[in-house]
């Protein structure tokens, strides 16, 4: 369910885009750090734009450098590194962590039971760092595999499981603009949980899989009807973020927002509507 939350590149001025990667690449090489290269195969874009968020908000003192990597060797990138870097580096492990565990349980995933097993000795120490955190993705990561199992069909249940995890995980402290964090990554968990609803509604139509969309609405939904579920999550989103105090990167933080969390969306519609037509134009063909 990651890989949602990214920024419009097109839309991009060139030096936004670089500040963008220097938190991606300085994400990165804090995961590299702390958890080795099974750390660096967690990275993703969704942590990246928490990274930058909560930077913009709290501004905490950080450095810079410039790095070579396998994925870049022979151009060195910049690296940002601060306190809310070295965080989602923290908080993607431990999500990925219980996720893995749920898909272990639930599934038998081999995949899942490799990765408990290269982070178990860390769970422990960053449990005891997040206590809250933890307890928050414990409790809803294992109440959204029962909205899953149960086949609930009431939307708010099976994402707002996800929005609960992900708005304790944005409410980096406990303090004035925890409750915008909170209901920001609440919102944003909502919108992740139904984009990825919305993508794999193909493959879980085929194969019987439990989707909260065809549950909800008993039949594929339309476009239009998919939307009218996202645009509402998007704009409590939005209107969260709208009430912090942030400067630092705000152009790529509303970039991310308003224009690059719709990319996948627009990309499954293109997709499907390509499908219909090939689909009509075939019936076409075969009827004359």
């Amino acid at each position: 369910m990651f890989g949602y939350i990214i920024a419009n590149r097109q839309e991009l001025k060139l030096k936004d885009f670089d500040t963008y990667r220097s938190y991606y690449c300085g994400l990165c090489h804090q995961l590299h750090r702390q958890y080795g290269r099974t750390g660096q195969l967690l990275l993703n874009y969704d942590m990246t734009f928490l990274a930058l968020l909560l930077t913009g908000l709290y501004e905490p003192e950080e450095t810079e450098s410039k790095r070579r990597c396998i994925p870049h060797p022979l151009l060195a990138h910049r690296e940002k590194d601060n306190e809310a870097v070295r965080y989602c580096a923290d908080m993607t492990v431990l999500l990925q962590y219980y996720k893995a565990a749920d898909d272990w349980k639930d599934e038998k995933k081999p995949s899942a039971r490799i990765l408990l097993g290269a982070l178990h000795k860390r769970k422990k120490d960053l449990e005891a760092m997040y206590p809250r955190q933890t307890g928050a993705m414990k409790k809803w990561i294992r109440e959204l595999s029962r909205a899953e199992a149960a086949r609930e069909k009431n939307p708010d249940i099976a994402a707002g499981a996800c929005g609960q995890f992900l708005g304790e995980i944005y409410a980096w402290k406990e303090d004035f603009w925890r409750n915008d964090l909170f209901t920001l990554g609440f919102y944003l968990g909502k919108f992740i949980y139904l984009c990825d609803a919305w993508e794999d509604l193909d493959r879980d139509r085929k194969r019987g899989n439990y989707n909260v969309l065809l549950s909800w609405f008993e039949t594929e939904p339309t476009p239009k009807q998919v939307k009218d579920l996202l645009v509402p999550m998007m704009s409590e989103a939005a209107a969260a973020f709208e009430r912090l105090p942030i400067l630092k990167g705000a152009d790529i933080l509303r970039n991310i927002l308003y224009s690059g969390s719709w990319i996948r969306y627009a990309a499954v519609l293109q997709k499907r509507e390509m499908k219909s037509f090939t689909n009509e134009r075939t019936e076409h063909e075969k009827s004359i």
